[in-house]
């Protein structure tokens, strides 16, 4: 019988259009779950996959000296693909008087494994990408070598002993970013030629280079066997460890798709919430009619909760299908938008679409037709059951909870979740406040007003229950879309000050005293800028008040107290870019024994507020104070140290100078002139490496647009169920009052200040609760500095009132088209 009923029941609504009210709701939740989390996934992978190239390999192993072979032949054993490189700096000879200092770079067939090495055969010529690499006998210059050289493709130069034929430039480097030896122009040459140049020798500064491409899993296993096997000076390089502000960048991102995905879960159970009460509400009087016939109470459970099951079934199967068509379709529309090709998204979308469209089931629409079975048949048919009431607390909660548990599934961050869900805490509470007052007084109110006013703030009176939980998931849906913006425009915004256009692209170093008038001369003849010039001294601090600390092989665990060796400079003033944390800063003219400490690198030897240090800067030591402890912008790209001075500590050693500068791409040639004019500098060039984290931040923000744009998209869905929900009430309410003979205006005015007033109250608690919100992600998840955001306090009010108005007066518009008549007979 039940399953006869079922099916009975299925066909029954399908022809009338009453299982559109549930379904179209389930459909939509799985579609949004589906449809974002597996564009979200995909735009993940493509962005984690594009990252690789950065380092020209999944995952590399770095050493400063050279790799057994056993550990390539392992990787190989194992399917990954590998290729070496190493990298020194050495000479550039062209003849006696035509010479100068170069970051050699040696690789192996296979390279890269990520990414595109660029290369033209003219210094400025068509730029080529077809794998090539230079063959033995052979080395490629960067473009201006050949002006600081005075060569051209097929002459020859040497390094070491070894003559080798210019056979092209290089115009591109995958891995550019992650050079040690940066120190000259680059040289690119096959590592089969390395022993006839006898340039590496024992003790050379040599840095060696296994690059491994494969699969994660694979990868991950072969370096489960390696770790224990790392020596000293030997590590494990990802895009997190070698480039940190690309791996916080990404890391940024992927917490922000996360968060995407985790709010397409809150917006599918908003929409599945309204849309099981509304399917609740309508079949009230089947209820009835069954119970009338005799049906057990057993029976009806057993009849519902069978045709749940098949309906949720449907629905997941509609939702996947559609959902997984929807970010096809995205990829396919935004394909020239999308910054990197899309990965594959694998399975985990559609299992989080169904596990969403059955806990939704469980915990929101069978509790109350369940509980609706036990009812009276008279009470049923005499409408004194309210759906609303069958819906308990407890329900509520434990769906509540089932739902904070998909979201912490999907985002894998507790905080997160908890972020989320603190902003859904406070426009819930917030809104069943207001639901309770303001809704309630709107009768009184309405007694003083005019007579469309009366009518409408007395329909929210009357509905205060359903107003209550309508403004609440109205609120919620507008906080998420707040939020989600705000976040968005603040990493963004992060980014790009972090990389303004102005930021210095270059650094030189090894600059002597006499030279520094020199210098300065030389960059106002060609009108350029520099930073500061900051005067530099290579030290070690060996004691912590008085108690020498461990060398840091020595170190009992990682984290352990040890002696650390860093630059030291002298400043009168704080250095911009540098916040203190704790003490002050010394007056200009002091001549106390004080250092200001970087915290970090106080962290590393112990050392706080107060503490005596004792430093050696070549075979002299002396005692300083710990007078500050700042917090250093490492991302600035401007020069940085862990100690600084006051003049008066560091004016008895000797010591070099170095700055930064920025220099245009148009006007790179100027380096040539600048070594030759001062050879013993050192010019250390950041250009390509700012390129490539400017790629990352675009194609990243570009990225973050397009999920913004799908959430925002799937919020007003859910804004559009919300208004459907109570629509048959309104519908009522309004067929009445025409047949009472209301004019076409009373219903209008009335329409729109219900649904004005129930938008502009779900805007205001939507911005308060995603200013709560966006406090937690930005301090706890996104390690931001909170920027408070007024704008947010005004506009949702009018954003709730504007959508939620139209919206709602939209939906009823055929109310004032319609004979009474005819609605009566509808509803």
């Amino acid at each position: 019988m039940t399953r006869t009923l079922t099916w009975k029941f299925l066909l029954r609504d399908w022809r009338s259009g009453e299982l559109s009210i549930l379904l179209m709701a389930l459909v939509l939740a799985v579609c949004v779950v589906v449809g974002i989390s597996g564009f979200v996934s995909r735009l993940q992978v493509a962005l984690l996959s594009e990252s690789a190239r950065f380092l020209a390999a999944d995952a590399v192993i770095v050493s400063r000296t050279e790799l057994p072979e056993a550990w390539t032949n392992e990787a190989e054993r194992l399917g990954l693909k590998t290729s070496a490189s190493l990298g020194f700096p050495s000479m550039a000879v062209a003849d006696i008087e035509r010479m100068t200092l170069v970051s050699v770079k040696a690789v192996s067939a296979g390279y890269p494994l990520k990414g595109n090495l660029q290369w033209s055969v003219d210094p400025y010529g068509a730029v080529q990408s077809d794998g090539a690499i230079p063959l033995p006998g052979q080395i490629w210059l960067a473009p201006r070598l050949f002006s600081l050289l005075e060569v051209t493709s097929g002459e020859t130069i040497t390094v070491g002993e070894r003559q080798l034929t210019i056979s092209g430039a290089v115009r591109g480097e995958p891995d550019a970013t992650t050079a040690v030896f940066g120190f000259g122009p680059r040289l690119l040459m096959h590592v089969a030629d390395i022993p006839s140049t006898g340039v590496v020798q024992p003790g050379s500064r040599v840095e060696y280079r296994l690059l491994l491409g494969g699969e994660a899993d694979v990868i991950g296993a072969f370096l489960e066997w390696l770790t224990p096997q790392l020596g000293q000076g030997q590590r494990v390089d990802s895009v997190t460890t070698s480039q940190p502000r690309i791996g916080d960048t990404l890391d940024r991102a992927q917490g922000f798709l996360l968060l995407a995905g985790s709010l397409a879960v809150v917006l599918a159970t908003a929409a599945i919430l309204l849309a099981s009460r509304r399917f609740g509400e309508r079949h009230t009087q089947y209820v009835a009619i069954l119970k009338s016939l005799g049906a057990q109470s057993q029976e009806i459970s057993r009849l519902y909760g069978s045709f749940l099951l098949v309906l949720g079934c449907l629905a997941i199967l509609l939702g996947c299908t559609v959902g997984w068509a929807i970010q096809v379709g995205f990829i396919w529309a935004l394909g020239s938008l999308l910054p990197t090709t899309p990965g594959p998204a694998g399975w985990e979308p559609l299992m989080m679409g169904a596990v969403t469209a059955l806990v939704c089931l469980l915990f929101f629409a069978w509790p109350p037709l369940s509980r609706l079975a036990d009812a009276s048949p008279l009470h049923v048919l005499r409408a004194e059951v309210d759906i609303a009431r069958m819906q308990r607390v407890r329900d509520l909660v434990l769906g509540g909870a089932a739902v904070v548990g998909l979201m912490w599934w999907y985002s894998g961050s507790a905080m997160v979740t908890f972020a989320v869900v603190a902003g859904l805490m406070v426009v819930t509470l917030l809104g069943m406040m207001i639901g309770r007052t303001l809704l309630a007084g709107g009768h009184s109110f309405g007694g003083f007003a005019g007579s469309i006013w009366r009518v409408a703030l007395a329909g929210l009176q009357r509905r205060r229950r359903a107003n209550s939980l309508q403004m609440v998931i109205f609120a919620i849906a507008i906080m998420l879309m707040l939020m989600l913006t705000v976040v968005r425009s603040s990493l963004i915004s992060q980014w790009q000050a972090q990389l303004p256009p102005d930021v210095p692209n270059h650094f030189l170093l090894n600059l002597a005293p006499e030279q520094r008038g020199q210098l300065q001369t030389f960059f106002a003849q060609r009108d350029l800028q520099t930073e500061t010039l900051y005067p530099m001294t290579r030290g070690r601090v060996m004691e912590l008040n008085g108690a020498a600390l461990p060398r840091w092989e020595e170190a009992e665990t990682e984290t352990a107290p040890r002696q650390r060796e860093a630059n030291f400079t002298w400043s009168d003033t704080q250095p911009a870019g540098n916040q203190l944390t704790a003490g002050e800063w010394w007056p200009a003219d002091a001549t106390e024994a004080w250092v200001s400490v970087e915290e970090g690198f106080a962290r590393d030897i112990g050392a706080s507020l107060g503490d005596q240090l004792t430093l050696r800067i070549g075979a002299d030591s002396f005692t300083v104070a710990v007078r500050n402890i700042r917090r250093v912008d490492w991302q600035s790209m401007r020069p940085n140290f862990f100690m600084v001075f006051p003049r008066s500590v560091l004016a008895a050693y000797p010591g070099m100078y170095m700055t930064s500068f920025l220099l245009t791409p148009d006007r790179k040639n100027l380096l040539n002139e600048l070594v030759r004019e001062l050879p013993t500098v050192t010019v250390i060039e950041l250009d390509i490496v700012i390129k490539e984290m400017r790629a990352v931040v675009d194609q990243v923000a570009r990225a973050l647009e397009l999920v913004l744009g799908v959430i925002l998209l799937a919020g007003a869905l859910v804004l559009v169920a919300g208004v459907q929900s109570s629509l048959d009430g309104r519908l009522r309410e309004a067929a009445l009052l025409r047949a009472l003979g209301a004019s076409r205006g009373l219903l209008l005015g009335t329409l729109w200040i219900e649904f004005l007033v129930l938008g502009g109250l779900a805007g205001g608690l939507a911005g308060v609760g995603a200013e709560a919100a966006t406090y937690a992600l930005q301090t706890r998840v996104f390690d931001m500095t909170w920027t408070p955001t007024p704008l947010m306090w005004w506009l949702g009010p009018v954003i709730g009132a504007v959508v939620v108005g139209c919206l709602g007066v939209w939906s009823c518009r055929h109310v004032v088209r319609t004979p009474p008549v005819v609605l009566l007979r509808e509803t």
